[in-house]
């Protein structure tokens, strides 16, 4: 059977751009949540000599993306899953924040571990948004909830959300507490699936030049200030990290959270 690479918010952005990076002998399968989008994206990939296919998820949905898994285990053998699907501050609420990014993670790494084998890989994307925490405010058995006890979970992490003042900084700090779950998540999964031959890590992007990069430019913008060469990156540039992050030929980088930010998170230590 071929190998199948799924990519989550493969419709647009850093995700279609790392499944146009992907080898050519894999199935790339993409999800989100707008079909016309996906088939547009899917599009683009049969022009490049893919086999493509696009399956609406709601990764948010536990039962959604056990739909995707069982598609995706239909067409071929699981071999790679790139979890890009997400939202930023300036699209959700706190909690909707914490749903898709936290949640959204733990079900699309349960549910795809379930049909991979010895072999495979799960890339989660997180966010530079994950450094900015105070190391005090991260909680690892608020974290751990998340797989026992999903609403109190939610409970903590809103009430921490909800410290600042204002609707986009309450936004912005759940926002940073699901992408730091995200990184932490990603490690204990590495160190389960390890078990089986899952490898799994982590990729946090900087500001990054897709639309949902550019809803955040205002307010995230001021971070551009501390990279090397003071500007966003672009969805090619992390396309091609993503997908390195996911060949086969890493097959020794678990359990570690790639830094892909332009050195915006380094560079306060060095750019006052």
């Amino acid at each position: 059977m071929s190998d199948v690479c799924v990519i989550t918010g493969g419709g647009s952005g850093m995700g279609l751009a790392a499944a146009k990076n992907m080898p050519k002998d894999k199935i790339i399968i993409l999800s989100g949540r707008t079909v016309s989008k996906l088939e547009n994206a899917v599009d683009q990939l049969k022009d490049l000599g893919y086999e493509a296919y696009a399956c609406a998820c709601d990764t948010s949905d536990r039962q959604s993306v056990c739909k995707l898994a069982s598609y995706a285990k239909m067409k071929g053998t699981v071999r790679t899953v790139i979890n890009a699907a997400g939202m930023s501050p300036n699209m959700a609420n706190g909690e909707k924040l914490l749903r898709v990014n936290a949640l959204g993670t733990v079900y699309v790494n349960q549910e795809f571990s379930k049909v991979m084998e010895k072999g495979s890989v799960i890339v989660d994307i997180s966010s530079n948004s994950a450094y900015a925490l105070p190391k005090f405010l991260i909680n690892k058995k608020t974290y751990a909830l998340a797989e026992t006890d999903e609403d109190k979970f939610l409970k903590k992490l809103l009430k921490l959300s909800n410290l600042p003042k204002g609707d986009y900084a309450k936004a912005g700090f759940a926002y940073a507490l699901s992408k730091n779950f995200v990184v932490w998540y990603a490690q204990k999964c590495a160190f389960e699936y390890g078990k089986k031959g899952i490898r799994v890590c982590s990729l946090s992007p900087g500001l990054i030049s897709t639309d949902m990069g550019k809803l955040e430019e205002k307010e995230g913008g001021v971070l551009l200030k501390y990279a090397a060469e003071k500007r966003m990156g672009t969805p090619e540039e992390l396309g091609y990290a993503i997908a390195s992050v996911a060949d086969e030929r890493n097959g020794y980088l678990a359990g570690v959270d790639v830094l892909v930010d332009g050195g915006s998170t380094n560079g306060k230590l060095f750019i006052k």
